[in-house]
């Protein structure tokens, strides 16, 4: 299922959604966004679609063991908000967001599942877990973008609550 989702993606390539007029964002300080995604053409149009809302820079990292490493390098810049699918290879995103939860030095990062996965103990494990939000990956392309910039929009409204690190 996931493959084909890709593939409608993949089609639609080269037309970016349009973005939020900035004017109705509210602005905010760039934030670091750490992105936990195995489909590249996911990552593309989740870059595309965030560098069009936002100057934020956005670390990729394609599986959950990788992200684990990233947030545990102290030579890393820490992100302000992790990004993290829930089907990867080597460690799945609930084991990735328990392990960024239960650590005190990551638990108030922000993390937003960002999934192809609607089954509702998915949905329900990733709360009981305490992921910030839950967004299931729409197959339509235009519908995708959006839920892309409801991330942004959605950290726009707590960032002003988060302590800088």
């Amino acid at each position: 299922m996931k493959d084909s989702l890709s593939a409608r993606r993949r089609e639609g390539m080269g037309r970016v959604p349009a973005a939020t007029p900035p004017d109705v964002l509210d602005p905010v300080r760039p934030y670091r966004i750490l992105l936990v995604e195995d489909d590249p053409a996911d990552v593309m149009l989740i870059e595309d679609v965030m560098s069009s809302v936002t100057s934020s820079p956005i670390t990729h990292v394609p599986d959950g063991v990788a992200a684990l490493e990233y947030l545990h390098d102290r030579d890393q810049p820490r992100p302000d908000l992790i990004v993290l699918d829930l089907n990867l290879p080597r460690m799945n995103g609930n084991e990735v967001l328990t392990a960024v939860k239960s650590d005190p030095d990551l638990r108030a990062i922000p993390v937003v599942m960002l999934t192809t996965s609607a089954a509702p103990g998915d949905i329900v494990a990733a709360y009981r877990s305490h992921v910030s939000a839950y967004v299931i990956k729409p197959a339509d392309f235009d519908d995708f973008g959006q839920a892309v910039r409801s991330i942004d929009a959605f950290f726009r409204t707590i960032a002003a609550r988060l302590p800088e690190h």
